[in-house]
């Protein structure tokens, strides 16, 4: 009977233990997820242009796709914000608008948990995308110095020598003097990678011509520019029942010259300061924020943890030299069972409060490339073997302290 009891309190407040897919050209096929031990997909329509509305019939295609498979898709990420929005230039209203009709199709096809982010220009950063790891599996880095050698000697951005302190200068030169052409070419291929979704690269040209489109905009106007948005959409996606959650930024720090408005604990309080809604919240993503040295996961948590809509959990470690490589799921400088108490304890605030179940949707965010994923082609960090080993271990941590909460 204790067991019995035991498993009927499991059923209250859970995780929705969910993957992200790209669609029907990832590599990594919806069977395989299900086999994984993932029940929710994390998906997005990545064959329609940024700022163009989400039809309903491309919606509920993809949605049928996906519980063909015997999944529920239960996150958006992402439904993108164009750089217009985020620059307000160009078809900025018109984008609002669309992002605007989009949220309702969502809504209308069942789908209320919309994960987008506000980082100029490049989703994320990294300077190894093959690091080889302790065990022989693949992971990625970011090396500050590695970087800089990117920014001065092969995009030679006017004043990127301003941006780094001397030391960092001089191993830069150092490094990038030692550099062939195949390592100048795999640097920039590797910094200029595509958005999700997208095996792409930009040109130097191409990448330098989107920088060039910020000049003028800081942290300041660029929080205008959120701030903008958020106050058209959060309205239409309340009305909806749909919680909007920011994703932080990847690296937490300015870099290119670009501003980054999401970044500490602060940003992520006046950011849900914006517009006060229940629909108006975060993507706790632990590697995004957790590279920043400055950042306490734990803190971040428990401060932000009503406004909580999505969590992205993985783990890095870091030095205060901006320097940071992705690790195991309980080997980093993350504390993983703090951060996940919290959000426990938060769920369980709020069966409290509405007398409702709750369900945090959660994703292994990452995983190394091993054993046989190695060697394939598949975005860097979204391997099946090394999320489906963080997902097994996402999901013992969390029944544990359920148990032990209860």
């Amino acid at each position: 009977m204790a067991v019995l009891a035991l498993l009927a309190e499991f059923s209250l407040m859970e995780f929705t233990y969910s993957w992200r897919w790209f669609g029907p050209n990832d590599r990594i096929k919806l069977d395989s997820i299900r086999q994984a031990g993932a029940t929710g997909i994390v998906n997005a329509l990545h064959q329609i242009p940024v700022g163009d509305v989400w039809h309903k019939d491309d919606i509920l295609e993809r949605k049928k796709m996906i519980e063909d498979a015997g999944l529920t898709w239960n996150v958006v990420e992402s439904l993108p914000v164009s750089e217009d929005i985020k620059r307000q230039t160009g078809n900025y209203l018109k984008h609002i608008e669309n992002y605007k009709i989009s949220i309702r199709n969502l809504a209308e096809c069942g789908l209320n948990v919309i994960c987008y982010n506000f980082m100029p220009v490049l989703d994320w950063s990294r300077t190894n995308l093959k690091v080889v790891f302790r065990d022989g599996s693949q992971t990625s880095g970011f090396q500050l110095f590695i970087f800089a050698a990117f920014d001065m000697f092969i995009l030679k951005r006017q004043g990127a020598e301003n941006d780094y302190p001397s030391d960092v200068i001089e191993k830069a030169e150092k490094y990038f003097s030692e550099l062939d052409e195949n390592g100048i070419k795999l640097l920039k291929d590797t910094i200029l990678y595509g958005l999700p979704g997208s095996m792409q690269t930009y040109s130097l040209e191409e990448f330098q011509e989107h920088l060039d489109l910020y000049s003028g905009i800081d942290r300041k106007k660029l929080k205008e520019h959120l701030s903008y948005f958020l106050n058209h959409v959060v309205p239409v996606a309340e009305d909806c029942d749909v919680k909007m959650a920011v994703h932080p930024d990847d690296p937490p720090w300015n870099l290119l010259g670009l501003p980054r408005v999401v970044s500490t604990v602060d940003d992520l309080k006046e950011i849900v300061e914006m517009i006060k809604s229940p629909s108006n919240g975060i993507t706790l993503c632990t590697g995004s924020l957790g590279v920043g040295h400055f950042n306490d996961l734990t803190q971040i948590a428990h401060e932000l943890a009503p406004n909580i809509h999505f969590v992205h959990l993985r783990n890095v470690i870091r030095d205060k030299g901006l320097n940071f490589q992705e690790e195991t799921f309980f080997g980093g400088d993350v504390d993983m069972i703090g951060v996940v108490k919290e959000l426990v304890a938060e769920g369980f605030r709020r069966e409290k409060t509405t007398g409702k179940k709750c369900s945090f949707p959660v994703r292994p965010d990452h995983g190394h490339q091993m054993l046989e994923d190695i060697g394939q082609e598949n975005y860097p960090g979204y391997s099946l073997y090394g999320r489906m080993k963080n997902l097994a271990e996402i999901k013992g941590l969390t029944m544990g302290i359920i148990s032990m909460t209860k």
